[in-house]
């Protein structure tokens, strides 16, 4: 009953969906988990707490990106923990954090540069992420945590980001791993 249970939680999936259903290889809302190494990059962060934190730092950081000349800049972002009960259950809000990962020879002006050393991660991708956002991505975090305990993986507590997301119509999930 306990290797059921690991595996329902390898596959995100409910004891009944194991053993009733038919189940493909990989669930529809997931591909690709593999474990990857991130080369170091060059970013620049921006913070918010708000009522619609993600879109707000997601917006900051395409504009320093577009004041710098770049129109297609590749950005990263993460949930930003530093948000106390009273934001989140009275004024309803969260915090995100967004990074716009530099290009090769751009250098913005007036804004603190900080760099992420190459790394290894365990990634996931997720096609249509916005199917369900609120199932879909909290699973995919769930997936790659019990990926990382089944392989021997485990968090890293070194000074890199221990997770982000890509944007855009499709998502993938980073986990930093040792």
């Amino acid at each position: 009953m306990l290797k059921a249970i690991e595996l329902c939680g390898l596959f995100n999936c409910s004891l009944d969906n194991l053993f009733r259903e038919e189940m493909g290889v990989c669930d529809d809302a997931y591909t690709n988990l593999r474990v990857e190494t991130v080369p170091a990059f060059r970013y620049v962060k921006h913070a918010v707490i708000s009522n619609d934190p993600e879109g707000d730092a997601i917006n900051r950081v395409l504009n320093v990106a577009r004041e710098n000349g770049v129109e297609h800049p590749r950005v990263i972002g993460w949930d930003f923990p530093y948000v106390s009960l009273e934001q989140i259950n009275v004024y309803h809000m969260h915090g995100y954090e967004a990074a716009w990962i530099l290009p090769e020879g751009v250098t913005p002006k007036g804004v603190e540069i900080l760099e992420q050393k190459a790394h290894k991660y365990a990634a996931i991708h997720i096609p249509e992420p916005f199917k369900n956002p609120f199932v879909i991505i909290p699973n995919a975090y769930k997936t790659l945590t019990e990926y990382m305990h089944i392989n021997g993986l485990k968090d890293t507590d070194k000074d890199v980001i221990p997770c982000f997301e890509t944007d855009g119509d499709t998502m993938d999930v980073y986990m930093a791993c040792v």
